[in-house]
């Protein structure tokens, strides 16, 4: 490997255009030069292997994963922290059908990826060669659009024009698949040539018209709610939805995926809403009769039953993706557009706090106060709620926080307040287990200055623990804290609501040794059990300078709360306490 100083002349000669004849996997790598592309996650083989021949005379840093599955996420969290897109290499075969819960978890979050997985020759394609897999057919629904190089001469375009598609327009993912006999051809490296694609022209700029629609419907509201997607985030529109909603002291909903678009802890932020949202948020989307939606698609976790949802309101939706516009929830004023230049126009518009306003917002924060998150604090046993907490207070907020899915997801999107853009980091819409923990070494490479948290079950992170090897080689300091109770912990949760408890494979009565898991990676290793302990595991988690696994065992049936069931509407909350 090269030094950093070497690196960069050497990425520098790449980007380089020159008439001299050079393989087709190095006009690969002149290409991600080109895009300023500072890491690349992947794993070798056989059929990708000119490729990493490159990769190790131009010393371009790589981070080797141990599972192709973790190298996938580990460049979702990268994307999802740098907004950039997350590049992938990995060999054809089993290397690339292993990247496919990536590539759909990427698609449905709308994470810009580039993933490029090596094919067998193409005299042999079609025949059942060793290690072929057609990953045009396997990823033509789960990507933004696929390519296969047939020649040489094509190979650089496409790559430029596979990094405009994933970040413009909807962002996510590309996935370019690479013969191995194209990567060992020689052929003229060029990029100049601009990008043109006639059936893919995004539409950014929002209709000015449908804009003043959408300022007059506010203005004619007496119950108006801003919901807030990922969208916002994608844009890097955060600033303008921040000064939007000061300037007119609208209640503001979060996704999911929207936390930390508009500060979490700001008076304005009702929340997050849906299936385990706080009580202000969801009777505000029930009970508005205006509603704002900027960057979210509609999707069933948040709107449960379609005929409940925000029964009462009007409804404008501002997204990039026309076709996310009516697919769930009809829009009386579709916008489609780029949501930091629909809150720019919105912005330049004759915006202030409205008197006929004031008994809502009033009435909003009345619900804030009255119905918070709550829990029983147990004088022995650990709940995962306040351990939520105390790892928000320990680290004032400032952490970039990644999760898998299920309970511990829930509870960190409801007790960890995300006042900033792009620190939470989470599987949306395909809820992977297994994503958290290689994400947050994506997102720890991406921001090294910051602390990075893998909030995780202790099934989820069974799934992808390999990665530890990585935290191991390269001393990254990632947190990993195992949220342990010993179950599958959302599956229990609704078998014990839906199923007459019954408990169908979702208890663990046997589980390994975690910390001798952490050991055996030379990674310190601290575990909690009593409450009493838990403020002095946290500090000597966060003391140490390198990376840690913390399992933190919590009560074991403890539920996540408040909860719409199935069939419900936002207005029938289970789990609802008054203050």
């Amino acid at each position: 490997m090269l030094h950093a100083s070497e690196q960069a002349e050497e990425q520098n000669k790449a980007t380089k255009e020159t008439n001299e004849p050079c393989t087709g996997a190095e006009i690969l790598l002149r290409s991600l030069a080109k895009e300023q592309v500072d890491v690349i996650f992947g794993y070798p083989g056989g059929a990708i292997l000119p490729t990493y021949d490159e990769i190790y005379k131009l010393g371009i840093n790589h981070i080797l994963a141990r599972h192709e599955q973790g190298a996938i996420h580990a460049a979702e969290g990268y994307a999802r922290v740098t907004g950039k897109p997350g590049v992938c290499i990995v060999t054809s075969g089993p290397g690339a059908t292993n990247v496919v819960t990536g590539i759909a978890d990427a698609m449905i979050d709308s994470l810009p990826l580039v993933v490029i997985t090596g094919q067998v020759g193409t005299k042999v394609i079609g025949t059942d060669a060793f290690q072929e897999a057609d990953m045009l057919g396997i990823t033509m629904p789960i990507t933004k659009h696929n390519y296969q190089i047939r020649s040489i001469e094509e190979l650089s375009q496409t790559v430029k024009e596979a990094f405009h598609i994933a970040q413009s327009g909807r962002p996510g993912p590309v996935l370019i698949d690479l013969p191995k006999d194209i990567s060992q051809q020689m052929g003229v490296f060029t990029y100049d040539k601009p990008v043109y694609l006639p059936g893919y022209q995004p539409n950014a700029r929002p209709n000015k018209q449908q804009i003043r629609k959408v300022l007059e419907s506010f203005r004619e509201a007496k119950k108006p709610v801003l919901l807030a997607g990922a969208g916002v985030l994608h844009a890097k529109a955060s600033e303008e939805l921040t000064s939007f909603v000061e300037q007119t002291k609208i209640p503001l909903v979060s996704t999911l995926l929207g936390l930390g678009s508009y500060p979490g802890n700001n008076e304005n932020h009702l929340g997050m809403g849906g299936m385990h949202g706080t009580y202000a948020a969801n009777m505000a989307l029930h009970e508005a009769d205006f509603l704002l939606n900027i960057g979210s698609r509609f999707d069933d976790r948040l709107t449960g039953v379609l005929e409940h949802f925000a029964p009462n309101a009007k409804i404008a939706h501002i997204d990039i993706d026309p076709a996310e516009i009516g697919k769930n929830i009809p829009a009386e004023i579709p916008v489609v557009g780029d949501a930091k230049a629909a809150l720019t126009l919105l912005l330049e518009g004759d915006i202030r706090p409205l008197e006929q306003h004031d008994q809502w917002r009033e009435r909003t924060q009345r619900w804030k106060k009255e119905f918070p998150l709550w829990y029983k604090l147990d004088k022995e046993v650990i709940k995962p709620q306040e351990l939520i907490e105390r790892l928000y207070e320990h680290t004032d907020g400032e952490a970039v926080v990644t999760t898998d899915v299920g309970q511990h997801q829930m509870w960190a999107a409801q007790y960890f307040s995300f006042n900033k853009p792009n620190r939470w980091i989470t599987s949306g819409g395909l809820g992977t287990m297994g994503f958290g923990f290689p994400a947050a070494i994506g997102a720890q490479i991406a921001e090294p200055e910051l602390p990075v948290i893998a909030i995780t079950g202790d099934a989820g992170f069974q799934m992808t623990l390999q990665e530890m090897s990585i935290l191991q080689e390269l001393q990254l300091p990632v947190k990993i804290v195992i949220v342990n109770n010993a179950s599958l912990g959302m599956v229990r949760q609704w078998q014990q609501l839906f199923h007459g408890e019954r408990y169908s494979h979702s208890l663990f009565p046997v589980q390994p040794n975690f910390s001798k898991l952490a050991e055996a990676y030379d990674i310190k290793a601290i575990k909690v059990e009593k409450r009493s302990k838990l403020s002095e595991a946290i500090k000597e988690t966060f003391d140490h300078q390198g990376p840690v696994l913390l399992e933190v065992c919590v009560a074991k049936e403890e539920n996540v709360y408040p909860m719409i069931c199935p069939g419900q509407g936002h207005h029938c909350m289970e789990g609802v306490e008054p203050l």
